[in-house]
């Protein structure tokens, strides 16, 4: 049963103490006086926001006290503690800010989401959330907060590719008007631990084993499958990064997750449980797994070309910001525990509410400036927002902060622009490496006696971030909850939900990743888990991997429930684009081609406001059969089929003799047709095919261009993207 929250006073703040007047507790002081010549400047830093807007203002006239992210400090005399008597608590971020700012005054790549892309934009709220936060972001509808988002893989280095399979990193930085706010997610809603003492374990895992440094950007290694089969919890997360949700067509159309339980806090102090939840206006897609190790070979920037190119094309990204909201009674009736990372609250049992947009609209000036050096943490909350004790949760919150030191080098990160809030800052924290602005004057501690003109920023007990009054009183023990126990119904649950193609490529990924695993001790093991899921996935993952009989199923402390029903919620194929807007087609042209149905692709591409690219023999371009120039944009040897959405051959007869020879050509018919793309293609064409081995294959989504009719007859169907049907005729797996 939910415990009533103890409400404590508030602290009593010094204000405008006079030099011999005492704080509560204290013995009197008498101030050093002054010389009467000795002339005083403030003593704060005047440090504007990007935006020049003034100080916050607290209530008794002085600039408001705040952490070097912006957020207002309600309580700067006590850190936080579990009961009056008991631990310092790491979620105390004020605490831990002003402490390791303190201890990197004197001075001498990412490990994980190395390889990031990011862009400028802004968050629009649609729905106010005034009456469950106190959060000054979720007031106004209709109001819009500058933002900087960076999207990124975990395993690989800054030079890998970026269609690795990986989970995304999906991080939002907002510049609110009350601080900073990191909402640091991924484009998956669970993860792998439940406990951040084991992120250390997981990484080194995944990364390149250290004994021979591969491979890169890639779990498909014996390290890392013994982790994941010797960690139970892991296997949740290992269905969806064994699904396509692991290898995103493009950042854009992706879905990103909080991940964690937080809490939304209102001006009485009442909490409400919440996840957060990106929604791609775009619609979701994913390539296949050959489609991404081709694509790796012909253009490893794929993720961040697209991303690059839409933005700069007026193509603005799009998505929307959703909560699930719930309270303690939801919480203690709810089938898992709310506290564990490795859980996802199904959408069926608690719909995704939309509260606002994100738009991506700017690109960067400077790559290392700014996508770079940008600087994420999961503790820079504002008021209104707080955290819950979710362990995993609690773990990052401690270690972000030092890593940010590690890779910028100083304390002084928040200078940085990319990191500095667009409000004022006013606190005592000074010099260390590379400090931009220091307090001027001669107080520079708090509390001081100097009074509102010459004493400095003051915390403030109304606007300053206070956290929820939580009760614990448990004994202080190293070990997981019984709720945190069940590891496998969930997972079950992902596997069920998704369409037969889906499961497919859930079980081709893992006798891909496993079938490179050397040791079958730890092949056999994971199969073990997998008997826990679904038992059709163990048998057809076995096959693959040619063992010779099914290990008996993983001992589980929690057995698997088979009554959580499908959430369609969790199929990309069911959650896919209404239209072809946004995609690209790649239209293959040579000299002679009918000017007339390239005009008409062109004309049906520009209506649903999707994009094209010309590829030909050379990249000089072609001659159309009305003597048009028409330049190319890649040259077929690199510009393959995998870097399109579809595709359409407007090929005379002279060139289909010159290319149905060309190995170049082949491949790219053969990717589109084996990558279940649709295809165009005039009657020229057809010799292309015949030499390509697949002419007597060609079905329904191979589309015949004849007029002008046709043409956009074929454009009207590519919203569809895939047609799945056909990869069960290619490939030498399916059942």
């Amino acid at each position: 049963m939910a415990k009533k929250p103890i409400t404590r006073k508030p602290s009593k703040t010094p204000t405008d103490l006079s030099p011999d007047q005492p704080l509560s507790g204290q013995s009197p002081r008498q101030a050093s006086p002054l010389p009467d010549d000795v002339e005083i400047s403030p003593s704060y830093a005047q440090v504007q926001g990007q935006g020049g807007e003034t100080h916050q203002t607290a209530t008794n006239g002085a600039p408001v006290l705040t952490t070097q992210q912006g957020v207002p400090v309600a309580d700067d005399q006590n850190s936080l503690k579990q009961g009056a008597r008991g631990p310092t608590l790491l979620e105390d971020f004020h605490f831990r800010e002003k402490i390791f700012h303190f201890d990197h005054e004197r001075i001498p790549e990412r490990v994980v989401h190395a390889r990031g892309y990011g862009a400028h934009g802004f968050f629009e709220l649609t729905e106010s959330l005034a009456d469950i936060s106190r959060a000054d972001i979720f007031q106004r509808v209709g109001e819009r907060t500058p933002v900087f988002v960076r999207f990124s893989t975990v395993a690989g280095s800054k030079g890998s590719f970026d269609l690795a399979r990986d989970v995304r990193g999906f991080a939002t930085k907002f510049y609110t008007k009350e601080g900073n706010w990191d909402l640091v997610g991924n484009n998956i809603p669970v993860f792998f631990i439940q406990d951040a003492i084991k992120f250390p374990d997981l990484v080194h895992a995944a990364k390149p084993e250290p004994d021979r440094m591969f491979p890169q950007a890639q779990t498909a290694h014996d390290n890392f499958w013994d982790f994941i089969s010797l960690t139970p919890e892991s296997m949740h997360m290992v269905m969806w990064i064994m699904s396509d949700r692991a290898i995103p067509r493009s950042f854009r159309t992706m879905e990103g997750f909080g991940v964690h339980s937080f809490r939304l806090v209102n001006t009485e102090g009442q909490s409400t449980f919440v996840k957060f939840h990106w929604k791609p206006k775009q619609g979701l897609q994913s390539v296949l797994w050959n489609e991404a190790v081709k694509i790796n070979g012909a253009d490893p920037d794929f993720h961040r070309r697209d991303l690059w190119d839409a933005i700069n094309g007026g193509d603005f990204p799009e998505w929307e910001l959703g909560v699930q909201l719930f309270d303690q009674a939801f919480a203690d009736k709810f089938d898992f525990d709310v506290l564990d990372a490795t859980k996802i609250i199904p959408e069926e049992i608690l719909p995704v509410r939309s509260i606002g947009r994100l738009v991506l609209d700017r690109v960067v000036d400077n790559f290392f400036a700014e996508t770079e050096q940008v600087a994420f943490c999961t503790q820079n909350v504002v008021p209104g927002i707080d955290f819950t004790n979710d362990p995993l949760l609690a773990g990052r919150n401690f270690s972000y902060l030092d890593t940010q030191l590690k890779r910028l080098g100083s304390p002084n990160f928040t200078h940085i622009p990319i990191n500095a809030p667009k409000i004022p800052v006013a606190n005592f924290q000074q010099d260390g490496h590379m400090a931009m602005t220091n307090p001027k004057g001669r107080v520079n501690y708090e509390p001081n006696s100097w009074g509102v003109t010459l004493g400095g920023p003051r915390e403030d007990p109304v606007r300053g971030f206070r956290s929820y009054a939580d009760e614990a009183d448990d004994a202080k023990l190293r070990i997981r909850p019984e709720s945190f126990a069940d590891h496998y119904s969930q997972a079950r649950q992902f596997y069920i939900s998704q369409l037969p193609i889906e499961q497919k490529h859930v079980a081709d990924a893992l006798v891909f990743e496993l079938s490179k695993v050397e040791r079958p001790d730890i092949r056999s093991r994971m199969v073990s888990h997998l008997r826990n899921i679904d038992e059709n996935l163990a048998a057809t993952v076995a096959e693959g991997l040619g063992l010779p009989q099914l290990p008996a199923p993983a001992q589980a402390a929690v057995a698997t429930r088979t009554d959580l029903p499908p959430s369609d919620a969790l199929s990309i194929v069911k959650n896919g684009p209404a239209s072809f807007r946004g995609r690209k087609l790649g239209i293959f042209l040579s000299d002679g081609a009918d000017a007339a149905l390239f005009a008409a692709l062109v004309k049906a591409i520009d209506k649903i406001e999707a994009i094209y690219e010309v590829i030909a023999p050379n990249i000089g371009g072609v001659t159309l059969s009305d003597g048009t120039k028409v330049a190319a944009k890649q040259k077929v040897d690199g510009g393959p089929s995998v870097l399109f959405d579809a595709v359409a051959l407007v090929i005379s007869e002279e060139g289909a003799a010159l290319l149905a020879t060309d190995a170049a050509t082949q491949d790219f018919v053969r990717d589109a047709f084996g990558h279940c793309k649709f295809i165009a293609l005039t009657a020229a064409a057809q010799p292309i095919f015949i030499k390509s081995g697949i002419a007597d294959d060609l079905d329904e989504a191979c589309i015949p261009l004849t007029s002008a009719k046709d043409a956009a007859a074929f454009v009207d169907q590519l919203g569809v993207l895939r047609h799945w049907p056909r990869e069960l005729k290619v490939d030498l797996d399916a059942k």
